[in-house]
């Protein structure tokens, strides 16, 4: 099995859309069994440092989005993938072992 994980911001787009809806809806398409948006409060990258204020006005924070599946159907989107990121995140594929 393998890992793909994508690491963006909250508001990142692609053609005016928001990065991670693409995504998803990408995933869903392609029959990957499932996916996990998780939002951070801090972050820092080669764009800079995310984090939520005080007040929650400032709310640009890191996303990950992580899907598990069989090596031929995370493939089969990792080109689309790359294509909707662009230099907008960080694209991981890992094998893992699911128990």
């Amino acid at each position: 099995m393998l890992k793909l994980t994508v690491r963006i911001r909250h508001r990142d787009e692609h053609a005016g859309k928001p990065i991670v809806d693409l995504l998803l809806a990408l995933y869903k398409r392609s029959g990957i069994s499932g996916a996990t948006v998780v939002q951070g409060i801090r972050g820092y990258g080669v764009r800079g440092s995310s984090r939520a204020d005080v007040l929650g006005l400032s709310m640009n924070l890191p996303l990950v989005i992580e899907t598990v599946d069989v090596p031929e159907k995370i493939h089969g989107v990792l080109v689309e993938v790359k294509s909707i990121v662009g230099t907008n995140g960080l694209i991981s594929v890992e094998e893992v072992d699911v128990v």
